[in-house]
């Protein structure tokens, strides 16, 4: 399985359903802190149920209409960096992160979305990058922001969260403003 190194003993990898046992015991350390955000932290509450979420990206991957990754920290997953929606032929995709406490403010979100950019634009050809939250999630704005994204307006009531409905931002960025990051 490849890695890619992002610096400070963290690495980028596929994220897949033979690690569910993991991806579970991730979610239950980051699920309070993730679920506000990402649709499937309250519904992977047991090995069935995680090792369906990654299944679904899985199928994804299979379509070329998305994928996941994680984030490994000193070998412990604590995040991840996915494309929720990849369209090849139409030049287009979202993606989409999330993190536990422990692997905050090391830059970690930021480093593996840039290189999910970058390869979807150098290598897939892609044109634009979305990334969607919600306006109250500042953490997930300002990466969007780091990355050279712009905000291209807001989907009022669109999220639907635990019977409320909250307002998405959606951010982007086009391939002629990305500057590929080197390569080797």
């Amino acid at each position: 399985m490849f890695a890619i190194d992002l610096g400070d003993g963290a690495e980028l990898r596929p994220l897949e359903p033979w690690q569910g046992p993991e991806f579970l015991a991730h979610m239950d350390r980051a699920r309070e802190s993730v679920d506000p955000w990402i649709p499937w932290a309250g519904v992977s509450t047991d090995l069935s149920t995680a090792s369906a979420t990654l299944q679904r990206y899985a199928d994804k991957m299979a379509r070329d209409a998305g994928r996941l990754f994680g984030i490994w920290l000193g070998g412990t997953l604590v995040g991840g960096t996915m494309f929720v929606d990849f369209n090849a032929e139409g030049g287009t995709c979202e993606i989409g992160c999330w993190l536990e406490p422990a692997g905050t403010g090391r830059g970690l979100i930021t480093k593996a979305s840039a290189r999910l950019i970058d390869w979807a634009i150098v290598d897939r050809g892609i044109y634009r990058v979305q990334w969607h939250c919600r306006p109250d999630n500042t953490a997930s704005s300002n990466v969007a922001r780091r990355l050279g994204m712009r905000i291209d307006g807001v989907l009022r009531g669109e999220y639907l969260y635990k019977g409320v409905r909250y307002d998405t931002e959606v951010w982007a960025l086009i391939a002629p403003d990305w500057t590929p990051l080197p390569r080797g």
